[in-house]
């Protein structure tokens, strides 16, 4: 990718951009959010392909050398010891266009995603109608 690349509206303009084994990590990316969280709206956001519930849910995006998976620092979190294999940081992981992608651990993310945004969701609502939510 370049610094200079065309401005894109839709994923399916984004991955357009690609080819080969990164178009199909791509693809396959999007299958596999999609499937966790088919409620959500796709769109693009800071320049990536974004998945949006209720808030940005996750978002993903190819690079020279691996794809970035964005589940916001609390998908990281939830599942640090899972990403043991791949550099992450606070709110991102790369998963190396050399290594298979882990597509059972992408689809737990974002179930767990989906729960966290819907339950935030209905906190809020909660709040402004005044009505307090029980924790068990």
């Amino acid at each position: 990718m370049t610094d200079k690349q065309p401005a894109f509206s839709t994923i399916d303009d984004y991955i357009e951009r690609f080819s080969g084994d990164i178009k199909e990590r791509l693809i396959t990316m999007r299958a596999i959010i999609r499937a966790a969280a088919p409620g959500a709206i796709e769109k693009i956001s800071y320049q990536m392909p974004t998945f949006y519930l209720v808030g940005n849910l996750v978002h993903f995006a190819a690079f020279d050398h691996h794809i970035g998976f964005y589940p916001a620092p609390s998908g990281i979190e939830t599942f640090q010891s899972e990403w043991a294999p791949y550099k992450w940081a606070k709110g991102s992981v790369q998963f190396p266009h050399d290594q298979p992608l882990p597509l059972d651990l992408i689809r737990r993310v974002v179930l767990f995603r989906v729960t966290e945004n819907l339950a935030l969701a209905a906190e809020k609502k909660a709040r402004l109608m005044g009505i307090q939510i029980k924790e068990d």
